[in-house]
């Protein structure tokens, strides 16, 4: 019977053997390997596509919606197309005499589906040829600004919101005294449209001040509109640059936040049309005057006021802190009253709780209200009400030196950031700390009101790495207030920028007032020949871009001058004979100008304590004796610039010549200059940072211990640009021998030979192999290592590694690691550390690295951020996800242009991320 059903089944298929049905059942064979081939193309090129957007999405980019629609499509046919591979096969072993089908019908509807699953495939390999997968994100509407959790004032946030939905408001003004709260009222209706900026398809942050920088401001809001580059770089002035927004924002509904507005802002001029009831946008400005709400032509003026005393008294409560309300019974209703004494002011509230934040004394509490009731119960005038409640800070500062170094800030321009070390520097040369005799100790002394300013709020640390400190814009108004005694000599400290004119007939009688001067970002053409400033004390000219060279006569009437600092003119290139005849200049900065030769005269200079040169890639000539003439010379820093060995090796004798000096920074360019150095040992105590550059022919730098017992306040290294190096070691050996101590002499030595080496930054060493030389520096608290293409591992897992290591930890005071394209680099070390210090790693082109040595024993209570690649953080391994969960919220996405620029290192004297701050004063 099976055989007479084959019989059966084979009539069908000899019946009208020319039908085009027919070559559906004679090809199934071929059309199955030929699907299976096309099916092996298809996926390989599906991996491709797939691979290209994994890549594109690691780097923030979206996929394309063609491309997702395509590989959605291919992964369907996958599971398609292997079904009927599978059907095709168990028909063809079905086959009778092995090509005839036992059941035609079956095997012309599989040959059938096989022929059509061929022809898909192939056109979906012919779709899968993208030339673009993905593209770039778009900025979301609104960025989430960063602010703690509010106090108030909630009924100016109320209307705030209410006036935003009226389309009769266009434009808003919030005005109030400085330091009411209006920047955090601001930022909170900013994030507000995080979940309702459905409304608006654009909110824009921009920042004012005092005097407008239209350009920047337009620069805030192209990078928002995400205009095409090439199109913004093509409009070189304000008013083609203005067109182009103008077009733009013209067709988008908009929120622009200005903060900070102190005069009239012309809108066009910026290319922001005026809101009206047709494009529905808005404005929303924050200002200390009304009339500048009124100028702005805002439909409706809030008035930012203080907060209620409910308000007060929790935000009061928050700062000072439950451990000392709780303190002693009589406290609690003292606070109460020195809040009240506040009226409200959310600055002197925050600035008087942080003070009292560690009184557990009543008394001290009733000494602060007598204080505070001193001043007159109401004063006219927004600066007055300020200055007053905000002046019990400066009051309470504990000596006349810390209360000069504050005020001194009023020197520098609006937000600017200073590095602690540059100010130490300016306070040094100013006298504000006494007399100098070792400039070490004024360091210490002016780490203390650093700390002691800080801790008044009347200085906030700022920088990745909290080196640098500014002033809030108001304090430092008050500063200027204090300064010029309470307002009766306004003209004391002047400020001017590059809008600024310094010839004018009316700034005569101002200059003949000054005692401290600052001129930043200045057009040369706008100087006098000279400036007649019989009082004058400290004189800054920074930043002024076009300036080559000072008139003859600049520096004639100014012969009080104790500080002059001329640093960062990018294109001065000599300075006037006559800077030989400031016979009080203590402190002066040459760093980062073009000057190519010293002049003879600076050998006059017999109270200069301070020299910096540091970044001077243009200077030729050091006249012989100039630096050996300056006989009071304690700090002298040149780092980074140009000079010929000759001239190293003498510079190195007129140093060691100086009685007083007691610090050096400078750069190390041959192995003369090194012994040199190192057989001196006054050179040696006074080394404070020292750059080895250039040796181009060491292998194998080797530096003895008793080498860091003479340098002992050698604060930072740097090697870079020696690239025949491999190696760096350190000989730990005993007191008047050369052999090696064995190992727990060596950890003990640790301690006593290495303390003050606390930064390491080596850089450009294209052989050197590892730092394992570090584990004998315990107090390590920065290391940089940049550029060195042969690094596989920071520090050598090796014997003796691994036996300090089991007896002291590694790294435990290391706050900062920066590791920036290191190729080759594997690992930092093989073995978890415990980092109890560890505050930022930031890691850029280092693709190889791809473990951490943490583990659940490393300590994250001090971190703060981990940042790098998106790419190299996933593809990280950990031991278990416990710990991968545990590190992630630190991570975060490495800015591109900040590895840079990077070049932080000692803070005892030297260059520190020199980068000009986004603001204008």
């Amino acid at each position: 019977m099976e055989f007479l059903s084959s019989i059966v089944g084979l009539v069908p298929c000899f019946y009208d053997h020319t039908s085009k049905h027919t070559v559906y059942i004679r090809d199934l064979r071929k059309n199955r390997q030929a699907l299976s081939k096309e099916m092996v193309d298809l996926n390989n090129l599906y991996e491709d596509v797939k691979e290209r957007v994994e890549r594109a999405e690691q780097q923030q980019m979206k996929r394309r919606r063609e491309v997702g629609g395509w590989i959605r499509e291919v992964e369907d046919m996958k599971k398609e197309v292997h079904e009927i591979l599978q059907r095709g096969d168990q028909e063809i072993q079905k086959s009778c005499l092995g090509c005839c089908p036992r059941n035609c019908w079956s095997s012309y509807r599989i040959g059938k589906a096989v022929r059509e699953k061929l022809d898909a495939v192939s056109g979906q390999i012919g779709k899968g040829h993208f030339d673009v997968v993905a593209e770039m994100l778009p900025r979301p509407p609104v960025d989430e600004l960063p602010m703690e959790a509010t106090v108030g004032p909630q009924l100016a946030y109320e209307k705030s919101c209410r006036f935003l939905k009226d389309p009769q408001v266009g434009i808003m003004g919030l005005y109030g005294m400085g330091g009411v709260g209006k920047t955090t009222l601001l930022k909170k209706i900013n994030n507000e449209f995080l979940t309702t900026s459905n409304d608006f398809e654009v909110v824009i942050w921009a920042v004012v001040s005092k005097s407008p920088n239209i350009e920047k401001i337009q620069q805030v809001i192209w990078n928002k509109l995400e205009i095409p580059r090439d199109k913004w770089e093509t409009r070189s002035s304000r008013e083609e640059k203005a067109a182009e927004i103008l077009r733009v924002l013209k067709r988008k509904r908009f929120i622009l936040l200005l903060d900070d507005i102190w005069e009239e802002l012309d809108l066009l001029e910026m290319g922001v049309p005026r809101p009206d009831t047709e494009n529905k946008s808005k404005i929303v400005l924050t200002t200390r005057s009304q009339d500048v709400c009124r100028q702005m032509k805002a439909q409706k003026s809030i008035e930012v006021e203080c907060l209620e005393s409910e308000d007060a008294w929790t935000l009061f409560r928050k700062e000072v802190g439950e451990e000392i309300l709780n303190s002693h019974p009589d406290i609690p209703m003292l606070a109460k009253v020195v809040a009240e004494e506040c009226r409200g002011l959310p600055l002197a509230l925050v600035t008087l709780g942080r003070a009292m934040a560690a009184e557990k004394d009543p008394s001290n509490w009733d000494k602060v209200i007598q204080d505070l009731r001193k001043s007159p119960a109401e004063i006219t005038g927004m600066e007055d009400k300020l200055f007053h409640r905000l002046k019990l800070s400066y009051d309470r500062l504990p000596d006349n030196a810390s209360k000069s170094c504050f005020i001194y800030h009023s020197i520098f321009r609006e937000d600017w950031e200073v590095h602690n070390f540059q100010l130490i520097e300016l306070w040094i040369g100013e006298g504000f700390l006494g007399e100098v005799h070792d400039m070490h100790e004024a360091r210490d002394q002016g780490k203390k009101i650093i700390k002691t300013l800080q801790h008044a709020c009347l200085l906030e640390s700022c920088g990745s790495a909290f080196i640098r400190v500014k002033i809030h814009d108001v304090i430092r108004d008050m500063a200027l207030w204090l300064y010029g005694e309470h307002g009766v000599k306004k003209n004391k400290i002047l400020v001017y920028n590059k809008v600024a004119r310094l010839d004018e007939d009316q700034e005569t009688s101002k200059l003949k007032e000054a005692e401290k001067i600052s001129l930043w970002d200045m057009n040369v053409g706008k100087f006098p020949k000279t400036l007649v400033c019989p009082n004058l004390k400290t004189l800054f000219v920074q930043k002024c871009h076009n300036l080559k060279k000072f008139p003859s006569r600049f520096f004639q009437f100014m012969l009080l001058l104790r500080v002059l600092d001329l640093s960062t003119n990018d294109n001065l290139s000599q300075l006037p004979t006559e800077i030989g005849k400031l016979g009080a200049l203590r402190y002066l900065n040459l760093s980062f100008t073009r000057i190519r030769e010293l002049p003879i005269e600076l050998k006059n200079l017999k109270n200069l304590m301070i020299l910096l040169m540091d970044g001077m890639k243009s200077l030729e000539i050091i006249p012989q004796d100039v630096i050996s003439s300056l006989i009071s010379l304690k700090l002298f820093s040149m780092d980074e610039s140009n000079i010929t060995s000759g001239v190293e090796e003498t510079l190195l004798e007129e140093l060691e010549s100086l009685n007083h000096i007691s610090e050096i920074s400078t750069t190390i360019c041959n192995a003369l200059s090194f012994n040199k150095l190192k057989s001196s040992h006054k050179l040696q105590r006074c080394m404070s940072y020292l750059h080895l550059h250039e040796w181009g022919d060491v292998i194998s730098l080797e530096l003895s211990s008793s080498f860091f017992t003479r340098v002992e306040h050698l604060n930072g290294i740097g090697i870079s640009y020696c690239n025949k190096l491999e190696d760096a070691k350190i000989n730990v050996e005993r007191e008047g021998t050369n052999n090696d101590m064995t190992l727990p002499n060596k950890i003990a030595a640790r301690e006593k030979y290495f303390h003050a080496l606390v930064k390491a930054r080596i850089r450009c060493c294209s052989k050197l192999l590892d730092l394992t030389w570090l584990v004998y520096a315990p107090y390590l608290d920065y290391l940089h290592v940049e550029d060195c293409e042969s690094i596989e591992e920071v520090i050598r897992d090796d014997s003796e590694v691994c036996e300090i290591k089991e007896k002291l930890d590694i790294f435990s005071r290391l706050k900062y690691l920066k590791l920036y394209r290191l190729p080759r680099l594997k690992s930092i070390y093989q073995h978890p550390l415990l980092f109890p210090s560890l505050e930022i790693i930031k890691v850029c082109e280092c693709k190889g690295l791809r473990s951490l040595p943490f583990d659940s024993n490393t300590s994250n209570n001090s971190l703060k951020k981990i940042k790098g690649e998106t790419s190299w953080w996933n593809q990280l391994k950990w031991k278990d996800e416990t710990i991968r969960h545990s590190f992630t919220p630190y991570f975060q996405i490495h800015e591109a242009e900040a590895y840079s620029t990077d070049i932080e290192k000692s803070e005892t004297g030297s260059i520190d991320e020199m980068q000009e701050q986004p603001v204008s004063n």
